[in-house]
């Protein structure tokens, strides 16, 4: 077995010319039994880095995954493809896991996808024994980290793999992981020995931007119609009230939004998750309970209304757009309310002290990515430990480069408000105190005696708010995690003595030029004949999808069609040519595709 074997699975069961990135070099040690960590960002192919060892080599591959509601769609998928693939969970009845079960025992299975709770019970690892593994797979293993940002206690046993099969080779895929989780996933699962790959973080077809809080549905909204009318895409809330009155408030005004959040009942929850997979232009609202291993290349749009709880969660989240290479965009808006209640969920949390400080690093590391002047991506892929030597072009900043003005008088009034107030209040009071409002907190207080009472009236109180964020941004001031006081730090003190000047950000709430192109997917504009065929396309796949009662990107994705469309096959053999389309693919769709396009 060599690499050549791999390539024709590549070309002949899932219709790609060659391999992309590191994938050859992955797979090439994945056949040869060797252990693999991969870091790769989501749409980057990590799927087919662990698919086609497990066909090349003898024996069923063993997939570890968390979510069993997206088990059946990989496995539809890759069943359309011609590939052997199976799910045992607990939606099956007995005889269904029956039927499996025999099917693994006659060894008529490449690709077993399971979840890591039945891996490691007794009567699976029985069932195993007695077969011929041809690897694991432990996919979304940030999951193996307590400092994952879906910690899953669960998969912090799977060490068993490797001490009960030490010659099976196994690989770990992630898409987002710094320094200390990827440190921990090879020790937890043993992988001390095992080749590191890790590709560029860079999404370049992804859009990064970010807003004050304002009216963050009605900001939401207008995003919504000037870009993104029709499409699919994902809005994450921070509590599971605030999920549901936004898909609520996003229905009254004419969208398809879904809410999604642990609080809802299964069923519900399911049926939301498949109408978001199988249906164009559904708007799922969820917490960050929803998204992980989702496969929907079409999702044009990732929104925040709140702040994610750390760069690693952000970026995965907002990695969930554009898994087609196609332009795809993120917005994010948040304020101080939500600085305070992260840090109030850590503080509150049942993290032991060193877990609590990590946690609150990664939430000043946001925080300072949000409030940046620089190029995001330059600041997101440094956050990970990449270079990129320009400005992006395709970021807020890079559109619409932020005004700046000098701070440090406006900085060093805010600061010394904190001090004289005692360092035990909120943003809220120190505003009304610089702006000389007699609250009856004040006068109760005797805090219109400051020195600093009324000497901020050259801005207003939203104007001091971003002053504020900003400052906390910077590390001049710190939060209290309980109550949310602000306390000057060791880095606010030369500011107060006049020995340094600050720059800030002026607020722009204009909105960012829109656009929905990018450098690596200016090649997928249609002509007007092209868009034709390609709409005539979508609704023969919506059929077929229809047919087989799976997702419509299971039959083929967008940019299959796109291809399809510009590139206008005379015959079989050049649809043979397209990516994504194989030969199994070509049986079942290639005459009535040319008898479309005819």
């Amino acid at each position: 077995m060599d690499i050549n074997t791999a390539k024709s699975v590549l070309q002949n069961t899932f219709g790609y010319a060659d391999f992309r990135h590191q994938q050859a070099k992955i797979i090439s040690e994945l056949i040869q039994g060797n252990d693999v960590f991969t870091l790769m960002p989501t749409g980057g192919g990590k799927s087919l880095c662990y698919q086609i060892p497990a066909i090349v080599r003898d024996g069923v591959g063993i997939v570890v995954s968390p979510l069993i509601a997206l088990m059946k769609d990989q496995v539809d998928a890759l069943n359309l493809q011609g590939v052997k693939a199976e799910f045992l969970n607990s939606s099956q009845d007995y005889e269904e896991q029956n039927r499996v079960e025999q099917l693994i025992k006659s060894g008529n299975v490449d690709l077993l996808y399971v979840a890591p709770e039945r891996l490691l019970s007794d009567y699976f690892l029985s069932l195993i024994d007695n077969i011929t593994i041809a690897l694991f797979a432990f996919d979304e293993a940030h999951c193996v980290s307590q400092w994952g940002h879906d910690f899953r206690p669960e998969y912090q046993q799977l060490s068993i793999i490797s001490h009960r099969y030490p010659h099976t080779p196994k690989i770990a895929l992630t898409a987002t992981a710094d320094m200390r989780t990827r440190d921990e996933i090879v020790q937890v699962l043993n992988l001390n020995a095992a080749k590191v790959f890790v590709h560029s973080f860079d999404r370049p077809n992804i859009q990064y931007r970010i807003s004050e809080q304002k009216n963050s549905k009605e900001q939401l909204l207008k995003f919504i119609n000037a870009e993104h009318n029709n499409d699919a895409g994902i809005v994450y809330c921070l509590s599971r009230k605030s999920v549901e009155t936004t898909a609520q408030w996003l229905c009254e005004h004419g969208k398809i939004a879904l809410p999604y959040h642990a609080g809802l009942a299964n069923h519900v929850k399911d049926n939301n998750q498949q109408r978001f997979l199988r249906e164009d232009g559904i708007i799922i609202v969820a917490t960050i309970a929803f998204g992980m291993g989702i496969d929907k290349p079409d999702v044009r749009f990732v929104a925040h209304l709140n702040l994610p709880k750390s760069i690693e969660a952000y970026y995965q989240e907002t990695g969930r757009a554009g898994r087609d290479g196609m332009p795809a965009n993120t917005w994010l808006a948040y304020g101080m309310r939500d600085v305070i209640k992260l840090k109030q969920m850590n503080s509150q949390s049942n993290g032991n002290e060193q877990f609590k400080f990590i946690t609150q690093r990664k939430i000043d590391a946001l925080l300072g990515y949000c409030e940046v002047s620089d190029c995001r991506r330059q600041v997101l892929l440094n956050y990970f430990g990449e270079t990129l030597a320009q400005p992006c072009g395709n970021c807020d900043n890079c559109l619409n480069p932020p005004v700046t003005w000098d701070g440090t008088a406006a900085a060093r009034k805010a600061l010394s408000t904190v001090y004289r107030t005692g360092q035990r209040f909120g943003v809220g009071h120190q505003i009304d105190v610089l702006l000389g409002k007699t609250t009856a907190k004040i006068t109760n207080l005797n805090h219109q005696l400051l020195s600093t009472f009324g000497i901020g009236n050259e801005h207003t109180a939203a104007e001091w708010q971003t002053v504020f964020r900003q400052l906390i941004s910077m590390g001049y001031l710190a939060v209290e995690m309980d109550h949310g006081a602000l306390k000057l730090t060791e880095k606010s003190r030369p500011l107060l003595k006049g020995e340094c000047a600050i720059q800030l950000k002026v607020q722009k709430y204009s909105k960012a030029k829109p656009t929905r192109k990018s450098k690596q997917a200016s090649d997928s504009h249609l002509s007007a004949q092209e868009e034709a065929i390609f709409e005539q396309l979508k609704q023969q796949r919506a059929l077929w999808a229809k047919e087989r009662n799976v997702p419509s990107f299971v039959v083929f994705h967008d940019a299959t069609l796109m291809d399809i469309a510009k590139l206008n096959p005379k015959n079989a053999e050049q649809l043979l040519d397209i990516n994504g389309i194989g030969k199994t693919k070509l049986e079942l769709y290639g005459a009535k595709i040319m008898a479309l396009l005819n």
